[in-house]
């Protein structure tokens, strides 16, 4: 089963009200309208593309080591997974899924690490859920992902709602403010350029992992 059809399968049971969530009927409206709004807003065309330089940076993993971009691209290209965190099932699904075509990108040269903004407890438990063999950097104040134009403020309402269901994003990430990154999908190559960009402000679609790997060819050829 693809990536993409797990999350539609997940997304068809989350507004079923089927287990684990039981989600009341009455919440997906909200949901569908921050989305619809933010697709709207256009920030997702405005994010970095292929062919824009990316941003360079260092962030903690779990274990409170610092991760620079440029020691992983000194190793050969970099796939950068940027989520929202370890409450959002659709992540987990998507990082899962990365996990599997792990052994893939590896044979091509190249490193995937996980960015979130989420404390590094959360990473851990990312990490732990989810058997993953790749890192999970911490981005605090989503502040990489605003470099990558990714980071939007929800909506009141939706904080609303967030707050009501038990979903304490402040607690989560350790930062007052109500910011995400737009799900992003990058692979920069070792010149510091980015190959390949996905970004959908839509939290329920995702690119499929092995889409990156004719791109990941072609840097190899290249090189």
């Amino acid at each position: 089963m693809t990536l993409q059809a797990k999350l539609d399968a997940f997304k068809a049971d989350f507004k079923g009200g089927k287990a684990p969530y039981f989600a009341p009927p009455e919440i997906h409206p909200v949901m569908e309208r921050a989305t619809a709004e933010l697709i709207a807003s256009g920030q997702a065309g405005r994010a970095l593309k292929a062919g824009d330089r990316a941003p360079v940076f260092t962030l903690n993993d779990p274990d409170g080591k610092p991760v620079s971009s440029a020691e992983l691209l000194a190793r050969g290209p970099l796939i950068l997974s940027f989520y929202r965190g370890v409450w959002c099932p659709y992540c987990n699904l998507e990082l899962q899924a990365l996990q599997e075509t792990l052994p893939q990108f590896q044979a091509l040269g190249a490193s995937l690490a996980a960015i979130s903004p989420q404390t590094a407890a959360n990473s851990r438990k990312s990490q732990r859920q989810n058997k993953l063999d790749f890192p999970i950097l911490s981005d605090t104040h989503n502040d990489v992902a605003a470099a990558f134009g990714l980071r939007f403020t929800l909506p009141d309402y939706l904080v609303d709602l967030y707050q009501s269901l038990k979903n304490d994003l402040p607690a989560f990430n350790d930062d007052p403010a109500w910011t995400l990154p737009m799900p992003a999908r990058y692979v920069i190559g070792q010149d510091g350029v980015i190959a390949y960009a996905e970004v959908n402000p839509d939290y329920t679609l995702r690119p499929e992992p092995d889409s990156m790997l004719p791109v990941l060819r072609g840097l190899q050829t290249k090189a």
